[in-house]
């Protein structure tokens, strides 16, 4: 299982506690369940130069979505890890990242879960977007290159989303739209979780339980049932 962390510009493999503690700690049943996790710093992750940072310029769910390829190919190389048998998972900016694997590489993983994700940068925070992808009316190809809704038709894999409704950062019309448009395809290998008084980060324990809870039986019906 890969896990995607938030906000792009972050740093999460480190030797300090950081604010995934609850994700830590799911990943640490994962582990003693069995699973491999991998928790990647990828491009544009601060802490590792300019040229880091800045590599997904015009293209977000491009080389940093690669760097997630390759990690899943260094499971298989070097761990022995069954190709079939990858799961990806991760909120916010994680799981834009899990619905462009998921849409533009598909069958690269086996299913996927994103929590809070951006479906359409055309719609999300421009303070943030236009330092990376300029502004739509000006690069609409940038947008619409990085922008998950447009490669709906691509689904393969098993694909969980979830999603608060009241959330302050990523709107929920985001995954409103994106289902529509897999309703639209006809897809039916989707589903979506909606917890009603949540906004981006949860607050209630019973919030993260019922999501953590959704987000490992996807994997063990996907990664271990469906193998046996």
């Amino acid at each position: 299982m890969i896990f995607v962390h938030g906000a792009g510009y972050l740093q999460n493999a480190h030797n300090y506690w950081s604010n995934y503690y609850r994700e830590y700690m799911f990943h640490n049943m994962l582990v003693d369940n069995g699973y491999t996790v991998l928790d990647i710093d990828y491009r544009a992750s601060e802490g590792y130069g300019r040229d880091y940072r800045t590599a997904i310029y015009r293209h977000m769910g491009g080389r940093d979505l690669q760097d997630h390829i390759d990690g899943k190919q260094l499971l298989v190389n070097t761990y022995g890890i069954d190709s079939n048998r990858v799961g990806i998972y991760g909120g916010s900016y994680g799981g834009f990242i899990t619905l462009m694997a998921m849409l533009t590489t598909p069958g690269q993983f086996t299913c996927g879960a994103a929590l809070r994700s951006v479906t359409d940068w055309a719609h999300y925070n421009h303070e943030y977007t236009s330092n990376i992808l300029n502004y739509p009316d000006t690069d609409q190809e940038a947008y619409r290159k990085s922008s998950p809704i447009y490669f709906a038709q691509n689904l393969v894999g098993r694909l969980l989303m979830l999603h608060g409704m009241v959330d302050d950062n990523v709107q929920f019309q985001d995954v409103v739209r994106l289902s529509q448009r897999f309703i639209e395809l006809g897809k039916t290998n989707w589903d979506l979780a909606v917890f009603p008084i949540e906004s981006h980060g949860f607050k209630e324990a019973y919030s993260w339980t019922n999501e953590y809870r959704r987000i490992y039986e996807l994997f063990y019906n996907e990664l271990i049932l469906q193998r046996k």
